[in-house]
């Protein structure tokens, strides 16, 4: 099935300095979309923005931490300020702070529930007006949410409570969106991957890296690219097709 191309559409990636959301810019640039990339490290972001436009694309960078309330909401209307509308939200940022919950650091719940979760609720509630405003008025019909989650989002693990708690939840969220945009025309996804190469595995304490290795070991993880084109092939459906969920791992990778 062949894809539709994004040109005259605007696309918002939250936690676009690295990994999965540098490499989604990159990709729905390169499918014609007009690329916000926020994030809080700028400098990263310009990078980006600098090899986005090199190719001959356009983006803007916005500094933005997603867990500040006002940021996030602020980003929505810079976004819509710049380009006058919003085509593909994807809610990307995130963090992993593995561990017990037995004497668990509270302040590591408290950032993941704030990035993960509030941080997505908070981009999804000041999107969706724009979301669906451009799915009557564009050329294609049809507009995107695009959520990421993880396998942590479907099986829990010791050593995993909170970030299966906010995994899960943007998972059953994502699902609970979907039933009452999607006759609206706006589809909402939400991509599940399992182990990625990415920095994210740098968020994690000592303890839980020589966890993260030792389940890992002979793993070949997947790349940032892996799942950004995932993501490619989701917002490129022609309307009649949403694609709901999609979970993917590491062909090596057990649970």
């Amino acid at each position: 099935m062949s894809g539709e191309r994004l040109d005259g559409t605007v696309a918002l990636v939250t936690g676009a300095s690295s990994g999965i959301g540098a490499a989604t810019a990159l990709r729905l640039a390169a499918e014609g979309a007009t690329v916000v990339a926020a994030a809080r490290r700028v400098d990263r972001l310009n990078e980006l923005v600098a090899e986005i436009v090199t190719a001959g694309g356009t983006a803007l960078a916005v500094e933005c931490d997603v867990a500040d309330h006002d940021q996030a909401v602020g980003l929505i209307q810079r976004t819509v300020d710049e380009f006058g509308r919003l085509d593909t939200l994807v809610n990307n940022a995130g963090v992993m702070l593995l561990g017990p919950i037995v004497d668990a650091n509270l302040q590591d719940w408290e950032r993941m529930i704030s990035v993960n979760v509030d941080g997505l609720l908070a981009c999804t509630h000041a999107a969706l007006p724009h979301l669906l405003a451009a799915a009557t008025t564009s050329d294609r019909s049809v507009a995107d949410i695009v959520n990421l989650s993880s396998t942590a989002g479907r099986f829990p693990r010791v050593g995993s409570g909170v970030y299966n708690l906010v995994k899960h939840g943007i998972t059953a969220f994502s699902e609970s969106l979907r039933q009452e945009v999607t006759t609206r025309s706006v589809r909402v996804s939400v991509v599940e991957p399992g182990a990625v190469d990415t920095e994210l595995i740098t968020h994690l304490s000592p303890g839980a890296l020589e966890g993260f290795w030792n389940r890992f070991e002979g793993v070949e993880r997947l790349r940032s690219e892996d799942v950004a084109d995932t993501i490619s092939y989701i917002v490129t459906r022609p309307r009649r097709v949403a694609i709901n969920e999609v979970l993917m791992r590491p062909t090596d990778q057990e649970g």
